[in-house]
């Protein structure tokens, strides 16, 4: 970093004064690999160097009393001032956040490292979405300490979405505030704020990176579904076909299920390379076969495996690609070790996804095992405490119950799934089983009534041959109490 200004040699030949302090300082915030300049030496090289200059504007440094005016050396032919501001980034072609560095309202210089230490943490949770482009930590922290306009900051770093807050520490305790910000139009899309005991610093940060990473992930989502759907037709890419297709699966009808298939083709002709897409055709397909959709079960279950190992050989490295291809084959194929490899590795890969977790609960759901089906279910809801398809979670928890003998808590978790969709069948087929368990029939023919209500064609035997209950012997049990047919 570079400063003029006077300085003390002293006996040792080490260096003092103001004009080495102030470039020590300048280092420590400069872009990594860059040269930061003070505005004397600006004033002194201006127009006779081959470089371009950017003002960084007043900086704040550390013991150092007036602010220092301070400018970025870019490297190539002399441009203008005005032409190294103006330079902006191009949008990637996914969504992409930057997380700036949460500002310390403690004035208390250890609170400086815990925060940093915490937006790394989220930088780097973040970056497990693989549908998301996360900045690097070292380019978002070129912002730090400086007050910034965030439609610049995301001119400069080339991105949609901007996560910012601070901390504050006070009586044993610390306060963290967030926002998630709408670059292009300024619109604050979620907001919250956290207050913990400041005990184990470590933990602390877990804990916090998992509650913002839940709560932003979800609406980051949401959000651009919700641009896909307001995009022209003629305009749409694979991208927004993605998001229109998975806007149509949470529907969880057959008319959504079959629009949602219908889309994703289209994106694999445009993209014949999205794994993303081809594991969701896959899942849409399963489902056909799964709820009772499908006009051809056997044509729907060829695909759904087609469509997964096809999402598999594009990107077997993406969590929620591995995911969905282990529910797809716990329904279609039944080879429980290598399911259960597969939910294991994704929730290893990325361990703040709903999709992950929820997959993995299934996945031991049908392999016998409900004890860990449950855990699972209750970390996919922690990830995402209001997700669109929270009652496949919810619904999930209760066959598990099922099949321990706690019946009373299958009835719960029914009831409680119905309160956020009441046309899902595989929630009436737990509560008829429950309910007659318990000797209750009234209510579990009133049960049964709505399975067959949704799903015309139900049978035991064809629940059976769908796929995905060999474990289920309490369920059919159940099910054969609430008078519904063989």
């Amino acid at each position: 970093m570079v400063n003029l200004g006077e300085t003390i040699v002293g006996a040792d030949g080490d260096l003092f004064g103001d004009g080495i302090n102030i470039a020590v300082r300048l280092e420590g915030i400069a872009d990594p690999g860059g040269i930061l300049i003070s505005e004397k030496v600006y004033s002194e090289v201006e127009g006779k160097l081959g470089f371009g200059y950017e003002d960084r504007g007043e900086q704040l440094l550390k013991n150092i009393s007036k602010p220092v005016h301070a400018f970025a050396v870019r490297a190539g032919p002399f441009c203008a001032l005005s032409d190294g501001l103006s330079a902006a980034l191009p949008l990637p072609d996914k969504p992409s956040i930057a997380v700036l560095s949460f500002q310390n309202m403690s004035g208390d210089p250890e609170q400086e490292y815990f925060a940093d230490g915490m937006v790394e943490e989220i930088t780097t949770a973040l970056s497990r979405f693989k549908w998301l482009f996360v900045i690097a930590r070292n380019s978002s922290f070129t912002f730090k300490g400086r007050a910034v306009d965030i439609k610049e900051v995301g001119r400069r770093l080339g991105v949609r979405y901007v996560l910012e807050g601070s901390v504050r520490k006070a009586s044993g305790k610390v306060r963290i505030t967030g926002q998630l910000i709408d670059v292009g139009t300024g619109a604050q899309i979620w907001a919250d704020r956290f207050e913990r005991d400041l005990t184990d610093v470590f933990a602390l940060q877990d804990e916090v990176t998992i509650a913002v990473v839940s709560a932003i992930e979800p609406r980051l989502f949401q959000t651009e579904i919700a641009m896909a759907t307001r995009r022209r037709p003629e305009n749409l890419t694979a991208y927004d076909l993605f998001l229109r297709a998975t806007q149509q699966y949470y529907l969880a009808t057959r008319e959504g299920n079959d629009e949602a298939i219908r889309l994703a083709h289209r994106a694999l002709q445009l993209d014949p390379r999205f794994g993303s897409v081809a594991a969701l055709a896959g899942v849409c397909h399963m489902q056909n076969a799964v709820l009772g959709y499908a006009n051809d079960p056997q044509f729907d279950r060829k695909e759904a495996v087609r469509l997964v190992r096809l999402a598999l050989s594009i990107d077997e490295g993406d969590p929620d690609t591995l995911a969905r291809a282990s529910i797809t084959s716990a329904f279609m194929v039944g080879d429980s070790e290598a399911e259960i490899e597969m939910a294991d590795r994704a929730v290893a890969l990325n361990p703040n996804s709903w999709i992950t977790w929820n997959c993995r609960g299934h996945v031991y759901r049908m392999a016998g095992l409900p004890e860990e089906a449950i855990q699972s279910f209750q970390r996919a809801i922690r990830m995402s405490p209001v997700d669109p398809r929270l009652y496949v979670t919810i619904t999930g928890i209760g066959l598990a119950l099922i099949e321990l003998g706690r019946f009373e808590e299958a009835i719960v978790a029914g009831k409680k799934a119905l309160r956020q969709n009441s046309s899902f069948v595989a929630t009436y087929q737990c509560l008829a089983s429950a309910f007659a368990h318990l000797g209750r029939d009234a209510e579990a023919h009133n049960a049964a009534a709505r399975v067959l209500e949704i799903d015309p064609a139900f049978t035991i035997l064809a629940l059976i041959a769908r796929g995905g209950h060999s474990n289920a012997r309490l369920l059919i049990e159940g099910l054969r109490k609430a008078g519904l047919s063989e």
